[in-house]
């Protein structure tokens, strides 16, 4: 059985690739240009892939891949139509990574509000140990409590942070993106209403094409001039252009962002060039990686993979 995996660099070193091995003949890409792809599935019965794209011009020419497993939880990066049409089956994970985004979502929500790479630097610089008093007013920071946290799509991971804003005293309300209807602990709100009335609004939204810029300026100039946005679902729900205008304009008071519309972000990305940086808080699309996540991402692949070769030699 030939396994391959695209990209395992995204997982990092981790005691599961040994276990991958033994059901196997295994290759490790540790990344794999788009020129590349087609060669690197051609003899492939499964693959693993976290973003290369395997659309229909690659999965045309794998004629024995009937498995690939999406070391994530969004598959928009396989052609589920064409993969459905050759009888190969498109396996995700879901949930894995609700403590990981969790907890970096509110790490960045605390960076902002607490200021503290302001704070940080002035104890470093030496200032603190020049001051004539224990404390140091500098910048103005406020509480979480008894202000209201907007969420944008409330699925496991806008449950998870639901739960902790509730912890710090906060008020939940939310805004579908799906437009369901479903029975919810917290109030739905219209999105206009939702942004006009939260003091942080966090999107845990999938990119579709109802999503694709739902963040723009004029959904920004709604907010408070007090308001952070956070975004740690998907990069293209937020226009980062007018997101930089935003803030350089202090239309809100900041915003923190794990996820960009083009991965890696590029030298021209226009949040490189906002002038009022204590304002903006940037992370390298890590909020899903911490070493405990990532492990159970790829226990769920291996489950995948395992009940596969169980059905495969069952029709044998």
């Amino acid at each position: 059985m030939n396994i391959v995996f695209l990209d395992a660099e995204t997982v990092g070193e981790l005691p599961q690739l040994e276990e991958l091995k033994k059901l196997g003949d295994v290759t490790l890409h540790p990344h794999t240009a788009p020129d590349q792809t087609a060669a690197r599935v051609r003899h492939a019965d499964i693959v693993l892939t976290n973003k290369v794209v395997l659309d229909r011009a690659v999965l045309e020419q794998a004629p024995n891949l009937r498995l690939i497993c999406v070391t994530a939880t969004g598959t928009n990066n396989v052609d589920s139509a064409a993969a459905q049409e050759r009888g190969i089956a498109v396996k995700n994970a879901v949930g894995y990574a609700v403590e990981s985004v969790t907890q970096l979502t509110f790490g960045l929500l605390l960076g902002l509000v607490n200021q503290t790479a302001y704070f940080n630097q002035y104890v470093l610089s030496g200032g603190y140990a020049q001051s004539k008093t224990f404390t140091h007013l500098g910048p103005e920071y406020w509480l979480l409590s008894g202000k209201r946290l907007g969420i944008v799509g409330l699925g496991n991971i806008g449950r998870g942070v639901a739960a902790v804003a509730e912890a710090f005293g906060m008020n939940v309300a939310y805004s579908s993106t799906s437009g369901q209807e479903r029975p919810e602990k917290y109030p739905r709100l219209q999105l206009d209403e939702l942004l006009r009335t939260s003091d942080v609004v966090s999107v845990h939204a999938p990119l579709n094409p109802k999503t694709q810029n739902l963040i723009d300026f004029a959904a920004l100039k709604k907010m408070k001039p007090t308001a952070i946005l956070l975004n740690t679902g998907r990069g293209g729900v937020v226009n980062e252009a007018d997101l930089a205008r935003a803030i350089d304009e202090d239309v809100i008071a900041g915003a923190g962002l794990d996820v960009f519309e083009r991965e890696p972000a590029g030298t021209d990305n226009p949040l490189l060039r906002v002038q009022k940086t204590h304002k903006l808080l940037l992370t390298p699309h890590i909020a899903w990686a911490a070493r405990e996540t990532r492990s159970r991402l790829m226990d769920i692949m291996l489950e995948h993979i395992q009940a596969f070769l169980k059905t495969q030699q069952a029709q044998q």
